[in-house]
Formats: C-alpha cells, structure tokens, sequence
C-alpha cells in the first residue's frame, strides 16, 4: 500500500514539474513588433547595405503589419524611417515621421526638435 502511494506521489510530482517547465518555456509577448527594424537600422548602416528605399519598404510592410495586429513599434522606428525618407528626398515624410516619434514617444522630443531644425537649416 505504501509503495503505491510512492508511485502516486511521484507520479503526480513528475506530472506538475512537466507542467510548470512547459509554462516557463512559453514565450512571453513583447512589448513592441520589432519587425525587421533591426535589419534594417543594420543595414543602413553598412557600406554595401539595401537601398534607402528597400529599406522603406521593408519598414513600412512592417509598420501595416503590426497596426493590422494593433501592436506598438519600438522607439526609434520613426525616426529611423524619417532618417531614410531623408536619404531618397521626400521632405513630407521625413517630417511626418519625426513629429510621429515625437508625438509617440514624448523622450524623444529634444533629439527631434534638433533634427527638425537642422532640416530647416
């Protein structure tokens, strides 16, 4: 009777360890849809890196993707895509996308407002 108890226990431990290694190995949600923005923040920084505009591309594929899935982009993301609209030459979307940094990510107003008036420069 005892020994069935043993294997019970054991069993019903071996059972609840599964369980809760199972409930750590589950991913946790990010906070932000990174998207490929690290890729790209990589690449527009290497010398034979993609073109400024498959850059954008790429980030704004990612940036419908994750409103479609209504999850937030990281800091810097707009910055970045503006930084890029900079590169190709379209003022509109470059200062669209810094005042939408501004506006998601207050911290970032200083860096903003500098960028905005060497632009104006």
């Amino acid at each position: 009777m005892q020994a069935i108890v043993i294997k019970r226990a054991l069993l019903c431990g071996a059972a609840l360890s599964s369980l809760l290694l199972g409930a750590c190995a589950a991913q946790p949600k990010t906070l932000y849809n990174w998207g490929s923005y690290q890729q790209q923040v990589y690449e527009s920084f290497k010398d034979a890196g993609t073109s400024p505009q498959a850059q954008i591309d790429a980030l704004e594929a990612d940036m419908q993707k994750a409103q479609a899935k209504g999850e937030a982009l990281p800091p810097g993301f707009h910055a970045h895509l503006a930084m890029l609209y900079g590169k190709v030459g379209a003022t509109d979307q470059f200062k669209q996308k810094l005042e939408a940094e501004k506006t998601l990510y207050p911290e970032s107003q200083t860096f903003v407002d500098f960028m905005l008036s060497k632009f104006k420069n």
